[in-house]
């Protein structure tokens, strides 16, 4: 069949376009560019450039849909961000996307939806996206809108968010921990919407697409750090009110997951029918131990690092911050300029040295914190480092001989500079 894909390049779409390619179908692809993502699937994709936002109207769709037999609509955001916001990617451009497929002819539609987007539906997430699936079900079409529940996948973000907490030494969780959550691993999620497109079954009905049972929060991610392969944590229960309070603060962070929306979410609970998907799929979807598949063994040491790296990168900063700071006066300036005068250096000069490199320590701190993929950033620190090494050496080589080990931490530092670089080389991030 020849289906139109929209949010092709999103993490459902692109995982849901390489599935259909490989069941043998046609796939057109709306994404903003018209191109496809580096990361995304390989193959005979057609992409076509259209902006969904701006597509409000059904003659915006009626070029798109010659020719369609199938239309899926995987678009959809977790929050609103600028011009990104819930009435228009999830109410108008989708209704105004079903009705040009009533008058095109279009044989199949399935939504893409929520798992909670039902009559007890409170956010705006989740009532948005009623509104839109309700407008389908309501239109004379062999529609069907599926309701995933949490989808965890690789290069999802509920994968990153989600591994990453459960592989945290430290794992905190709001309240006890009891939000029932039921996740299915997006390759289920997605061989259970193309047996919809193959079969035309669940016709005018909302499917939910479960894993095989309900859980708890907190026991989901005990269960996901047992099949990373990583020994216990140690839980510490966050008291709902706190919680509340960090989700306001977080939701004024830029690409951040957690406000106080999808805390209330989480708390609503997202679980269902496991029935509907066993019969689509034709076997039970596969467990949170199952997630990692055969590469489990490897996918830990992955996800440790998705935290790991990012606090070595803030202790590199911090170490350059607080070094500079110092430099400044906070260490007596006679003092330093006493340990500058054993180098050889006196008067202005030593001054213009001691605060030019204070400002150069905390120039790196800072470009450590913002620039990404800058190899020169790297290199400079490992030469300043190695100047200073050699420097003290020559001149002050009693810091070797010291307790407290100055010179010698330059060799960790080293190494985790070293680290830093080798993982933010693209070839490390695919």
């Amino acid at each position: 069949m020849r289906i139109l894909l929209t949010g092709a390049t999103g993490f459902i779409g692109r995982h849901l376009s390489a599935a259909l390619l490989a069941a043998g179908h046609e796939v057109v692809c709306l994404s903003r560019s018209g191109k496809p993502r580096e990361d995304g699937p390989r193959g005979p994709l057609r992409f076509v450039a259209g902006d969904f936002a701006s597509m409000r109207e059904p003659a915006a769709w009626s070029p798109l849909l010659d020719g369609i037999d199938v239309v899926i609509n995987a678009v959809g955001i977790l929050r609103e961000d600028g011009d990104q916001r819930f009435d228009v990617l999830h109410e108008q451009a989708p209704r105004a996307l079903f009705d040009a497929c009533v008058k095109a002819g279009v044989r199949r539609v399935i939504q893409i939806s929520a798992l909670g987007a039902d009559e007890g539906a409170r956010s705006a997430y989740h009532l948005s996206k009623r509104v839109a699936d309700e407008h389908l079900l309501s239109l004379p079409l062999a529609a069907t809108v599926v309701q995933p529940s949490l989808v965890f996948g690789p290069g999802g973000a509920s994968a990153s968010l989600f591994g990453t907490w459960a592989s945290a030494p430290v794992r905190p969780l709001p309240g006890r921990g009891g939000q029932p959550v039921q996740p299915i691993h997006v390759d289920d999620a997605v061989a259970a919407i193309v047996a919809l497109v193959e079969r035309a079954s669940h016709v005018g009905l909302r499917v939910p697409l479960v894993g095989p049972e309900p859980m708890g929060l907190g026991q989901f991610l005990a269960r996901l750090r047992s099949a990373l392969g990583l020994g216990s944590a140690l839980v510490v229960p966050v008291p709902m009110p706190m919680m509340r309070g960090i989700a306001s603060v977080a939701g004024h962070m830029p690409g951040g997951l957690l406000d106080r929306p999808t805390l209330d979410m989480l708390e609503r609970g997202n679980v269902g029918d496991v029935g509907p998907t066993r019969e689509l799929l034709g076997h039970a979807p596969r467990p949170v131990e199952a997630f990692f598949g055969a590469q489990s063994h490897r996918a830990g040491p992955a996800v440790v690092l998705q935290w790991l790296l990012p606090l070595l990168r803030y202790s590199v900063a911090a170490v350059w911050i607080v070094t500079g700071v110092l430099s400044f006066g906070v260490y007596p300036v006679a003092d330093s300029l006493a340990l500058l005068a054993r180098l050889g250096v006196h008067g202005n000069f030593a001054l213009v040295l001691l605060y030019g490199a204070a400002a150069f320590d905390l120039l790196l701190g800072v470009a450590v914190l913002a620039l990404r993929r800058v190899p020169l950033l790297w290199a400079a620190q490992i030469a300043l480092i190695l100047g200073y090494t050699v420097l003290i050496t020559w001149r002050l080589p009693e810091f070797w001989l010291h307790p407290f080990g100055p010179i010698l931490k330059n060799l960790p530092m080293l190494a985790a500079i070293l680290l830093l670089w080798a993982f933010e080389d693209s070839r490390w991030n695919t």
